[in-house]
């Protein structure tokens, strides 16, 4: 086979998209046909996701994309559906609810994090399913639990499973054996009959309308790795969308006491490579910002923050209260005033403190990851729409002293087709030889420490 044609349903939780990709031995070709518009929807109870309108948009982006060879789909991690006989019993719930606070307690009331993240290898956040989980009022309910892209998946082909690396950032998964925690799930009060069959990236879960759906790294930053075209392995990585996915591809878990503390994570890749990474708060901080500002133009405002030469405040992007939709502006000043730090006065010093705080945040995480996993990095590899920021790219290269190359932009989509496209025997090799063609019909934006 020369080339392969496949669909990529790519969903984020600000938006969606389906990708169809041309995939060859030196071809690596993709056209967006259809984006569609996703976020959280605010009901009586909290904050939910819209599902059926994601499977909606899916199923016009798959018509629109017209015959392809297989399809993928990938979405953010940790939110699922409950379903009964077939049927959601409830809208799912979205992460960024508070609802989440009150599982934090309850496990850590029976589980200390230390004996956690030796089982898990996860880093603390409060929104992952095993907290969502224990805050969860209808799971005895449910005969079955999904995870968002496996709901998709099951939409698609009527089949129910659970790719595995999305599962493993649920807070459910034993980090050494790649399968289901049977301990964990009893602590929160799931039967191991409520999850599916766990399989690996490459399986055929099942067909829509003849065409085979094929589990991908379904765990949207588990595909973006694939997809960036690391061609050594001193480099880091920060998958930059809506989150910061700073860290690196290793072999094993480190499940140090250090690397709990730093709250870094080891969550499963393509091929059962180890994704050891942190979560820092990405370019959410300027789209939310714009968003209560009415400001839709972040190219505009950007261009205006590098040509800003007046005082930029640095501050904790990590800060709990950046994580709620709202006035991020209005909550960067009362974090200034706590702490009797001089705060931005305008929204371009606004824009410019968003944008220094980030990069020094990924710049923390890639110096951290570093250290505690016992390997040099020499580069950084930016990809996902942060890839497009020059400002930020420029900022990090000079933070750390190291060059940074950025893109693909689209690099999520990239590595969900790269992985159907290998199962069909268009591409071969391993994840360092698609890489390389990522590299070769990709080429990223090279941006050097001190540049101007």
């Amino acid at each position: 086979m020369t080339f392969v044609r496949v669909a990529a349903v790519d969903l984020g939780a600000s938006s969606g998209r389906v990708v169809v990709g041309n995939v060859g031995p030196d071809l690596l070709d993709l056209d967006t046909v259809s984006r569609f518009p996703n976020g959280p929807v605010e009901r009586a109870d909290g904050l939910h996701w819209d599902v059926k309108a994601l499977v909606d948009h899916s199923l016009a982006g798959l018509a629109a994309a017209g015959a392809v060879s297989s399809i993928g789909v990938d979405s953010w991690a940790v939110d699922y559906g409950l379903l009964r006989d077939g049927e959601l019993l409830a809208e799912p719930w979205c992460y960024r609810d508070s609802r989440t606070e009150a599982g934090v307690a309850r496990i850590h009331a029976l589980v200390a994090p230390e004996e956690l993240y030796h089982r898990t290898g996860l880093q603390f956040l409060p929104f992952n399913t095993l907290y969502q989980l224990a805050a969860e009022p209808g799971l005895a309910e449910a005969d079955q639990l999904l995870l968002i892209p496996d709901l998709v998946s099951s939409a698609l082909t009527g089949r129910n499973v659970c790719e595995r690396t999305n599962a493993s950032t649920t807070g459910l998964l034993d980090v050494r054996t790649g399968s289901w925690d049977a301990g964990l799930l009893a602590l929160v009060g799931l039967r191991p009959d409520q999850l599916p069959e766990l399989v690996d990236p490459g399986a055929e879960i099942g067909s829509h309308e003849g065409t085979p759906v094929l589990a991908v790294g379904s765990h949207d930053t588990a595909s973006a790795v694939v997809g960036v075209p690391m061609t050594d392995r001193d480099a880091a990585y920060i998958s930059c969308g809506t989150w910061g996915l700073v860290g690196l591809e290793l072999d094993e878990p480190v499940l140090s006491e250090a690397a709990r503390a730093a709250n870094f994570t080891n969550e499963g890749g393509v091929d059962r490579r180890v994704r050891f990474l942190t979560n820092v708060m990405g370019t959410w901080l300027l789209s939310e910002t714009l968003r209560t500002w009415g400001e839709p133009d972040l190219g505009a405002w950007l261009a205006k923050a590098a040509a800003y030469d007046g005082p930029v405040t640095v501050f904790d992007v990590q800060d709990p209260r950046f994580l709620p939709p709202g006035d991020m502006a209005g909550r960067l000043v009362d974090w200034c005033r706590e702490r009797s730090v001089e705060a931005p006065t305008d929204r371009v010093a606004v824009v410019a403190s968003v944008v220094r705080s980030l990069a020094e945040a990924f710049a923390s995480a890639v110096e951290q990851a570093s250290s505690l996993a016992g390997r040099s990095v020499q580069r950084v590899h930016v990809v996902g729409g942060g890839a497009q920021n020059a400002l930020l790219c420029q900022q990090l290269a000079d933070r750390l002293g190291l060059p940074v190359l950025a893109g693909p932009v689209e690099a999520t989509a990239v590595g969900n087709v790269l992985v159907q496209a290998r199962q069909h025997g268009a591409v071969s090799g391993t994840l360092e030889d698609l890489r390389a063609l990522v590299a070769r019909t990709h080429p990223p934006v090279h941006y050097s420490p001190g540049a101007p």
